[in-house]
């Protein structure tokens, strides 16, 4: 049996490229991305200087702190490279992943602005020389509510089409939310909290690409 010829990435990019409603919104985006991601070393260096609340978390008793960031780091990069390749491919989930994390970056800075919180006594600093270069000269610690390591690893889940991919990523959410707490980076309520954020995130991006969507 006959089978259509698929488009390359290339053809696929080209004929998204061409609709103005994908064009604008990816510009937006991008603008927006790049916008937040400039001025988060300020804001993170703003909330390192205010003084928070000091949880008293019952799981991270039981848990003594270890330093796993190589874990960490592998499975958070090795997740983002895997949307990078699958975005690279299919220019609607490009543009629904662009405008969630937009969404979760606005959401992180609202949620850590009302929510101040003091570090565990006991944090490990996590060592990811990528994501630490947003954070500005000195190492953050009151980033908490909510973890955005875990939120942007279950957003990438959520976000992935083929299900070998989506189990990957699942895995990998749980594995970074479970390591983040054996490290003592994050309160357990941060870690908790991360999948549900990122849901919220997910849901409002494909409002914005509904539209794109619905002209072909």
């Amino acid at each position: 049996m006959f089978q259509p010829k698929q488009n390359s990435w290339k053809q696929k990019w080209q004929i998204a490229w061409q609709s103005t409603v994908f064009r604008n919104k990816f510009i937006a985006g991008f603008s927006l991305l790049i916008i937040i991601l400039s001025l988060f070393p300020l804001f993170f260096q703003f909330i390192e200087k205010r003084n928070g609340i000091l949880l008293n978390d019952i799981v991270l008793m039981q848990l003594p702190a270890h330093d796993v960031s190589i874990s960490i780091f592998i499975i958070i990069w090795a997740t983002s490279l895997l949307i990078i390749i699958r975005g690279i491919q299919y220019p609607d989930l490009f543009l629904e992943f662009l405008w969630a994390y937009v969404f979760l970056c606005f959401l992180r800075i609202l949620s850590i602005s009302l929510l101040p919180l003091n570090p565990p006594h006991d944090l490990l600093p996590l060592i990811d020389p990528i994501s630490n270069s947003f954070y500005g000269r000195e190492f953050i610690t009151k980033d908490l509510f909510f973890s955005g390591h875990t939120a942007t690893v279950f957003l990438i889940a959520y976000c992935l089409k083929k299900k070998a991919d989506k189990i990957f990523a699942l895995i990998a959410s749980a594995l970074v939310g479970i390591l983040l707490l054996i490290q003592h980076v994050h309160y357990t309520i941060d870690v908790v909290a991360a999948p549900l954020f990122a849901y919220l995130v997910y849901f409002f991006s494909e409002k914005i690409i509904k539209p794109y969507e619905n002209q072909n």
